[in-house]
């Protein structure tokens, strides 16, 4: 796809995240309630999750009708024209749910599959309507906040960093994920868990995090904030080093990349 063309993606992308941040905003001040749950009785979803997703379903397609769009909280539509969007229109439920100020909506646009390891990233936007900060990105373009250019940090040694990471819903998988974390932790600077994957690649990509990782995202988690990262030179993969999937996402300068890679793989980890 043509730089115009991946540009003009972008600013559609761009101009949609806002509305849809400035539609959930208003929404969760008039105070939010769980709908239903999914994986597990923690799993939540507000009707506001739902009410954002249908409206940036709608924006797309009556921009793009031949469009694809794959969402966390309806039924993905199959497109004809190869572009997929892939949206996490609230990441983050449980932050926006007890009102922390670190949730955001996440757009990538995305060429090929809705398979992560079968597609090609055109061009990501993430807002955190709480801050108003604008994380975007497009492929060859940079990665940029609000105007300014990011870049991961470089020659950060492991015992150094700070990494940012997630558990799951089950209580099987947060015990699994648990028992990687006491093998990491000792390792590291510290850990944050702050609650929204598409945050935490974007802290990685502004430095405010060294780097990130987490098992068991789903596509729209990590779509937009991928790209992000990867633009501002974070290597990005998953399982064996090869794409990021649900088994696995990390994100890091390439240095600290391997160094997580081989403790993940100490702790039992296919990294």
């Amino acid at each position: 796809m043509s730089d115009d063309a991946s540009a003009a993606l972008l600013d559609l992308a761009r101009r949609i995240a806002l509305q849809a941040a400035e539609f959930a905003f208003e929404a969760r001040r008039g105070g939010v309630s769980v709908a239903e749950t999914k994986s597990s009785p923690v799993d939540v979803v507000t009707a506001v999750d739902r009410d954002t997703e249908a409206l940036i379903r709608r924006l797309v397609l009556e921009a793009r009708p031949d469009d694809g769009f794959v969402g966390e909280e309806d039924a993905a539509r199959i497109g004809t024209s190869g572009v997929n969007w892939v949206v996490d229109p609230i990441d983050g439920t449980v932050n926006f749910l007890y009102g922390i100020p670190a949730w955001a909506i996440s757009i990538a646009v995305v060429e090929g599959s809705a398979d992560p390891a079968r597609w090609t990233a055109l061009a990501a936007v993430v807002v955190n309507p709480s801050t108003g900060e604008v994380f975007e990105a497009r492929a060859g373009g940079g990665a940029w906040l609000d105007g300014r250019r990011l870049q991961v940090n470089t020659d950060v040694p492991l015992s150094h960093a700070l990494l940012g990471t997630g558990f799951g819903y089950a209580a099987e998988v947060r015990r699994a994920q648990a028992e990687v974390l006491l093998e990491l932790l000792p390792l590291a600077r510290d850990i944050r868990r702050i609650g929204s994957a598409a945050l935490d690649l974007c802290a990685v990509a502004a430095g405010s995090l060294d780097a990130y990782y987490e098992r068991g995202l789903n596509p729209w988690d990590h779509a937009a904030g991928a790209l992000i990262a990867a633009e501002a030179g974070a290597k990005v993969g998953g399982p064996g080093g090869g794409a990021a999937t649900f088994e696995l996402v990390i994100a890091a300068a390439p240095g600290l990349y391997e160094e997580i890679a081989e403790a993940l793989r100490r702790a039992g980890v296919d990294a």
